[in-house]
């Protein structure tokens, strides 16, 4: 075997598999597979090569460095495949692809589907001395979980075995806040007298975390997109060619491409098994209702119901959350919850809109939500904890083209970590591949009269504009809003530092319709009180008077230069208007402004000496336009770093929006655009990936059906319709499946192609058709097309219902203890758990 031969294989191994990655992860099991049926790929690949050289030998080393050159160009550490490197000799990207125009990668990486930004951990040794000893701390990353999606997440560690010399140290993401205990590893090493402090431990931990970080990728068509690269390549490798174009010259080249194909096929099976998985609908994990009191109360035999709940064992779990909510006092008694009126028992009005969870009352779930006769139109909103690709993908079905405002806030694109709960350490590139991939979806779930605003600042707003352009279309552009915003208090002197340019006092919101014919509704906002005057009527023009507006009026023409407001009709109807005027005032002795408001009348023109005047009414309102400088763009009523203010949303919402329409937020954030949303009477879907999902969207949430006095709930025209006596709701949030959590639980077993399958040959054949993926969980009859799912031993917790109706794309009507109903249009079917159609069940377990 030759040297190029040699280091193409090594190469191609390396960049086929990507960097070998430790830990316990579905992807990392896949790859694990992938480097097994490499080595049969590599036995096959040799023989093909044997074969189609064996008339040409010399050729053999010649075509090994060109396979070399060109597979090397599209493959990153992570494995994925697109633009890594752009060699000079492909001329034809030459221009287009440089290394200073940053803008350019995101046209490098528009063809894939962004996954995460994560490091790639590896096993360490570290070495570390103190006071004259050396302790060896390794790192087991064996047992690492991988993060599910994009999700800022700090690591913790665990104390393993440990000696005088040697310690081991297990690393695991944190949830919920979990911080490491450094004093308790500390504390556990004195006892053996290994005398390292917290300061020492922190010190090796940093040392271990200064491993590298990659943007993952998967490819949507890497066979299309690897063989076109190809063909170019090849194209100009052959216009480059100075040896002439002989009969042997073409067949070595025609074999050179016969073997990049080969290799192409079998490589982008890989990625197409990714993109599947990526794409593939998710199951709906530990789903759960919240419902206050009144919404039961006011349902047929309610209040039985609620006394049964309130005798439950769960009560006591639900009491605990209510009080750490805020929502009653220490001396509250559940007796309390009902008072006795004339019309007999009724619920207290101090505690009707008491939120109940159903997680802790699983057993009367079904009953609870059987007193609805249509169970999702009754529901005022959904929160999804989840990547929100993964849940835009899954949730289309069911809510295509139900949402009339989309409201996102990404994360900005600051190019450096920050002290915010997601990754905001992004290339420009994987940015704005990020936003399309899931933008590009969101607008499927967009009525044909709806509206979206994506919130940005000076670092991404251009890529952001082009973006919404390509997607939406630059005809449906409609503004670029600025927004105020503000820097923390502890960040005020900093300003003051280093300044190399102007303070920036606001954010960029852009704001895009689906269909050019969607109008904009007029908002106005109040101002101070300007009293009605008159003014002169002519206006000035540089360049001299419109004829049109120059004629006489009143025996008074404009002076030379100027011309009048108006044209010659409408002003001598308004001197006429004013005529009127004065004739009915010496009667009823009103005011202009009386008269005006009687009449409708709004044009008036008199003369006053040598000078025309017109009316100029007062002024309360003013129609907003795009500058947004006089609202607050973020608030503190959670303590979220980046939590958009409440007056915000509400004019996003009432702009674009009517009551009972769907409001969507798949940056959900700190949950303010689902808050508001519920406080101005519209129906909300917030996604949000974070552990705040649960610290702060979903308390927060509660609170607002309980009552919030705060952000908008002050506004007069919101008090009218959400206050302390009318408030309340009723919403579900549940867990996805996530991408990571797919791949983890794959059957995937390593076995050899099959070289008469389907009559393809070893490369085109789809080797994943053999594996099980989550088949083994599930009992086919073939004979019926039907399916029996013991769903508990795919995932604990699966909510069948909110699953099926997501496939299917159906409303929940009803739910039963093995059957869902769902509602499309006017037509229902009932679906029967233990007589499931495999078509239909497919899409979640085999793809």
């Amino acid at each position: 075997m030759g040297k190029n031969e040699i280091l193409f294989y090594n190469k191609l191994k390396d960049i086929f598999i990507g960097a070998k990655i430790e830990g316990n992860s579905g992807f990392i099991n896949l790859m694990r597979i992938k480097s097994s049926y490499f080595d049969v790929i590599f036995k096959e690949l040799n023989e093909k090569v044997n074969e189609k050289t064996k008339d040409f030998p010399e050729f053999r080393e010649e075509m090994f460095d060109k396979l070399y050159t060109f597979f090397q160009t599209y493959f990153s550490e992570s494995g994925s495949i697109y633009f890594t490197y752009t060699p000079i000799k492909s001329r034809v990207y030459d221009k287009i692809y440089t290394d200073q125009e940053d803008v350019i990668l995101f046209w490098k990486t528009r063809m894939l589907y962004y996954v995460k930004t994560d490091k790639m951990w590896y096993n360490l040794k570290v070495e570390y001395e103190k006071e004259g000893k050396k302790y060896t701390i390794n790192f087991d990353v064996s047992k690492l979980q991988q993060k599910s999606g994009n999700e800022k997440k700090d690591l913790i560690y665990h104390l393993g075995k440990f000696s005088k010399e040697e310690i081991t140290l297990y690393p695991e993401y944190s949830d919920r806040g979990r911080t490491t205990k450094l004093d308790e590893i500390s504390k556990n090493l004195k006892s053996k007298k290994i005398n390292l402090n917290e300061d020492d431990l922190d010190k090796v931990l940093k040392i271990f975390e200064k491993q590298n970080e990659v943007d993952y990728f998967i490819n949507k068509n890497a066979k299309e997109f690897l063989k076109e690269q190809f063909d170019l390549w090849l194209k100009n490798y052959v216009f480059d060619d100075e040896t002439g174009f002989s009969e042997k010259r073409l067949k070595e080249l025609k074999t050179l491409k016969e073997i990049a194909y080969k290799i192409i096929d079998f490589i982008s099976q890989f990625e197409d098994e990714l993109v599947k998985v990526w794409n593939k609908p998710k199951f709906v994990l530990n789903s759960n209702y919240v419902i206050t009191l009144d919404k039961i109360a006011n349902k047929e035999k309610g209040i039985e119901l609620i006394k049964k709940i309130l005798n439950h064992k769960g009560i006591e779990d639900q009491t605990i959350e209510w009080k750490e909510l805020n929502l009653i006092d220490e001396n509250f008694n559940k007796k309390l919850i009902f008072q006795k009126t004339l019309n007999g028992e009724t619920l207290n009005d101090n505690y009707k809109f008491l939120p109940i969870d159903t997680k802790y009352f699983k057993d009367p779930e079904l009953d609870i939500l059987s007193i609805f006769e249509d169970l999702d139109n009754e529901l005022d909103g959904w929160l999804i904890h989840s990547e929100n690709y993964q849940a835009l993908n899954t949730i289309l079905p069911k809510f295509k083209e139900k949402a009339q405002t989309i409201y996102i806030d990404p994360p900005f694109n600051k190019e450096q970590n920050a002290d915010y709960l997601y990754n905001v350490k992004y290339k420009d590139s994987t940015w704005a591949t990020m936003l399309e991939n899931r933008i590009s979806l969101a607008k499927y779930l967009l009525k044909d009269t709806g509206s979206i605003f994506v919130r940005c600042d000076y670092n991404g707003n251009m890529y952001v504009r082009m973006l919404l352009n390509e997607i939406f279309g630059d005809e449906n552009f409609r503004n670029e809003i600025i927004v105020k915003r503000g820097a923390p208090k502890s960040e005020m002197f900093k300003q003051f530092q280093g300044i190399k340019s102007l303070g920036i006092l606001y954010d960029n919101l852009y704001f895009f319709t689906k269909n050019v014919e969607t109008r904009f509704v007029g908002l106005k906002k109040s101002v101070e009180r300007r009293e009605g005057y008159w003014s002169s009527f002519y206006d000035m023009k540089p360049s001299g008077a419109r004829p049109t507006m120059v004629y006489e009026l009143l025996d008074l023409l404009p002076p030379k230069g100027y011309y009048w407001k108006w044209g010659k009709e409408r002003a001598l109807k308004a001197v006429k208007n004013y005529k009127r005027f004065v004739e009915e005032s010496k009667k009823t002795k009103e005011t202009i402004d009386e008269f005006s408001q009687k009449t409708g009348i709004l044009d008036f023109v008199r003369k006053d000496k040598n000078r025309i005047l017109y009316y100029v009414h007062p002024k309360e309102d003013t129609f907003i336009d795009n500058n947004w400088l006089d609202i607050a763009g973020y608030s503190n009523i959670t303590g979220f770093k980046t939590e958009n203010s409440e007056v915000l949303l509400k004019r996003v919402i009432e702009s674009t929006s009517k009551k009972g329409d769907f409001i969507l937020d798949f940056f959900l954030g700190s949950g303010t655009t689902t808050a508001v949303a519920h406080k101005l009477g519209r129906k909300w879907i917030g996604v949000e990936m974070g552990d705040h999902f649960y610290t702060v969207v979903l308390p927060r949430m509660k609170k607002v059906l309980v009552y919030d006095p705060s952000g908008i709930s002050k506004e007069k025209d919101v008090k009218e319709n959400y206050n302390e006596n009318k408030a309340g709701g009723f919403f579900k949030y549940y867990d996805l499946e996530q991408y990571e959590q797919t791949l983890r639980k794959c059957h995937y077993m390593p076995s050899e192609p099959l070289s008469d399958l389907d009559n393809k040959d070893i490369y085109n054949q789809y080797v994943f058709l053999k594996d099980s993926k989550l088949l083994d969980s599930m009992e086919l009859d073939y004979k019926k097309d039907k399916i029996k799912i013991r769903f508990d031993m795919t995932y604990p917790n699966i909510d069948v219902a909110e699953t099926i109706s997501l496939i299917k794309g159906g409303l929940i009507k009803s739910i039963g203890k093995d059957y869902v109903i769902l509602k499309r249009d006017k037509t229902e079917e009932k679906i029967n758990y233990d007589d499931l159609d495999f078509k239909t069940i497919k899409p979640f377990i085999w793809w």
